[in-house]
């Protein structure tokens, strides 16, 4: 258990100091004489951080080591790096005695240089550092200059980077059409969002940790006031701050996402994240079927209800963080879900925040209506079991959410393990089980046996339409499941396909240059399509969109088809490998796929998101305005705009749909 308010502890403190470095580093370099040199690194910790030493366990969290390139060129060290006096104790999240630094840390490396004219020395530190309940993972470069007519010019990439570097850089041609690029469907996708965030707050009224609260709290405001009026407004300023609590925890990201806009993507695509994400919601799962209570620390509730009893504005806002605390257990599955769905998206800041306020919306509305409308309040049902069954039916829900995280992983991690029947088939019986609990034929912990509703027949009704779409799907013929499009497993992916990394049959090409060469020799107009493993909308536009008749065809049989998956973990050779220098001199490590085609896309379109659409002509000229998600009408036209521009000299298509 110990062990899940950990995972748990990870998620809620990643809200509150992702803006915030735990570890900085200085350093200097002091002449010994005789071509000798001491480096100093200097570590400032934040206060409850700990910085591991070199000698650390490394079967607990990571030991700090230095990477010194290009040694035996130019220099030699002596010695090995020496470090200042650490501290010995037993960690209760590692389980074992491990050697850490507070408050700061030193460390220094003498050398002798065997080239006086060397002009710097860079070096890499790879380190760990944990507080109570989060972890963060980095890598410093630092630079020690030796001569200062070196100081401007110095290079921090060697020359084979360089090289690569540059070899990912296009030189396009009508890049005014990139200025315009924008998804066409960006302010619905919103508008989406917002009432799914709206849904998942109703939800949340539903259960029991907020149901009852309605009714009481707004008695208390109507009853304590001097005034009706007086009321009114304390439950409309409770309402306000209700939606101003969840709006403020997704503040965080907007910092995360314009620090990199590429972060959230990572994240999103990570295959450790995503596999506690897959054991965090199985944890809420079982917590919405009874089998234990999962709650934020006890002194956060106390500390915030001892607060609300102070007048005025202050007290009304500290009830509404009350709330929040106090129903965590109902909410935060839901919340959850929110965040999980808005990281890898271009702007997943923006979306968690419409998301975060639909929710909140959903979830204060009540207090703030029922304060208008006092009278209405008889006609809120009573309290009683059907909560306890909304709370299973979300549980329900949970673990299928949990499978598509694990899903994820499997698919960028290329294990292999979910492909797309055996995951419809994980969901089947899911929902085969739902049915029958609405069904009573079975209980879980602390239900009591109760007559079945006309409601709860009817729910039941939809979960057994649901199992039968789901094994319908299983065993029909391909793209069946439309409705359901972008959350199993991609079609190619499947236990009977021998090609996993093309959709629906066409031919592809998964590098740039072997494409490149493919329409050179064709004549044909390259398709750059930006995708991704875990892209929910990538499966949707390949599934609804790109299967359709009018559209296929044109794939099939007039495009150089390049899907370039930014999201793929599979490390590139030592060869490819290398790092990249942006302009204003922050160096990136591109050592997986993934890595090299986000920096591909970014580099060169500008934006992180997927899917996004290019259409070229092997010698650069783009041929139309790059384009993401989209309906089929708007697709199709986009392709046939597309090839009407193929320049003269290369091979001309008059397409024409009946």
């Amino acid at each position: 258990m110990k062990k899940i308010i950990w995972i748990l502890g990870i998620l809620w403190s990643a809200l509150s100091t992702a803006q915030l470095e735990p570890v900085t580093w200085q350093s200097s370099i002091e002449s010994l004489g005789e071509a000798r040199y001491r480096l100093h690194f200097k570590a400032e910790i934040a206060p409850k951080w700990h910085l591991y030493s070199q000698y650390s366990n490394p079967e607990g969290a990571i030991p700090t080591e230095f990477k010194f390139s290009q040694e035996g060129e130019g220099y030699e060290r002596i010695g090995s790096v020496e470090e200042s006096e650490s501290a010995l104790e037993y960690d209760t999240v590692f389980e074992m005695d491990l050697t850490f630094f507070n408050g700061s840390a030193q460390f220094y490396q003498d050398i002798t240089l065997t080239d006086l004219t060397l002009p710097f020395i860079s070096v890499e530190i790879e380190y760990q550092a944990c507080d109570d309940e989060l972890c963060i993972f980095r890598t410093e470069p630092i630079t020690f200059m030796l001569s200062e007519e070196a100081e401007w010019a110095a290079p921090v990439v060697d020359d084979r980077s360089q090289q690569l570097s540059k070899a990912l850089l296009l030189e396009l041609k009508g890049t005014e059409l990139l200025a315009s690029s924008t998804s066409s469907s960006e302010s619905n996708a919103l508008l989406q969002l917002f009432f799914l965030g709206f849904l998942g707050g109703l939800l949340a009224l539903l259960t029991p940790c907020v149901f009852p609260m309605i009714p009481l709290t707004v008695s208390f405001f109507l009853k304590q006031a001097t005034s009706s009026s007086r009321g009114i407004t304390n439950a409309l300023l409770y309402t306000f701050f209700i939606i101003l609590i969840y709006v403020g925890l997704s503040t965080p990201f907007h910092f995360l996402d314009e620090l990199n806009p590429e972060i959230l993507n990572n994240l999103a695509t990570n295959v450790v994240l995503n596999v506690v994400f897959f054991v965090v919601f199985v944890v809420f799962a079982l917590s919405f079927f009874g089998y234990f209570e999962l709650t934020l620390p006890s002194g956060w509730g106390n500390s915030t209800d001892e607060a609300s009893r102070s007048t005025g504005v202050i007290g009304i806002f500290f009830m509404a963080l009350t709330l929040a605390i106090v129903s965590f257990s109902c909410t935060g599955p839901i919340l959850g879900s929110l965040l999980a769905g808005s990281l890898g998206v271009e702007g997943g800041a923006t979306q968690l925040t419409v998301g975060m306020l639909g929710f909140g919306v959903a979830l204060g509305l009540p207090f703030g209506l029922f304060a208008l409308f006092p009278n209405t309040l008889k006609a809120l049902p009573k309290s009683g079991g059907w909560m306890t069954t909304v709370k299973v039916v979300l549980g329900f829900l949970e673990l299928a959410l949990a499978l598509k995280f694990l899903s994820n992983a499997d698919l960028v991690g290329h294990w292999g393990l979910l492909k797309r029947e055996i995951f419809l088939a994980l969901w089947a019986i899911l929902s085969i089980a739902l049915t029958l609990y609405l069904f009573g034929v079975y209980r879980f912990p602390h239900e009591t046996k109760t007559p079945l509703s006309t409601a709860r027949k009817a729910f039941a009704g939809l979960a057994l339409l649901g199992s039968v779409y789901l094994l319908f799907g299983l065993f029909s013929e391909k793209n069946q499941l439309r409705f359901l499009s972008g959350f199993p497993p991609p079609e190619f992916y499947s236990i009977f396909e021998q090609d996993l990394d093309c959709p629906l049959g066409l031919d592809c090409y998964n590098d740039f240059e072997t494409g490149k060469q493919a329409a050179l020799a064709s004549g044909k107009p390259i398709l750059l399509d930006f995708t991704g493993w875990a892209c929910v909308n990538c499966r949707r536009m390949e599934e609804n969109v790109w299967a359709d008749p009018s559209v296929y065809p044109l794939l099939r049989d007039e495009y150089v088809l390049i899907s370039l998956y930014v999201d793929d973990r599979e490390p590139l050779l030592d060869s490819e490998a290398f790092s990249f220098q942006y302009a204003e001199g922050k160096v990136k490590s591109i050592r997986t796929v993934g890595n090299k085609w986000a920096t591909f896309q970014a580099l060169n379109f500008n934006t992180a998101s997927q899917p996004f659409y290019v259409q070229l002509t092997a010698d650069g000229q783009l041929l139309t305005t790059p384009i993401q998600y989209t309906d089929t009408a708007t697709f199709r036209d986009w392709l046939t705009k597309g090839l009407e521009n193929v320049p003269p000299a290369a091979p001309k298509v008059n397409y024409i749909i009946f």
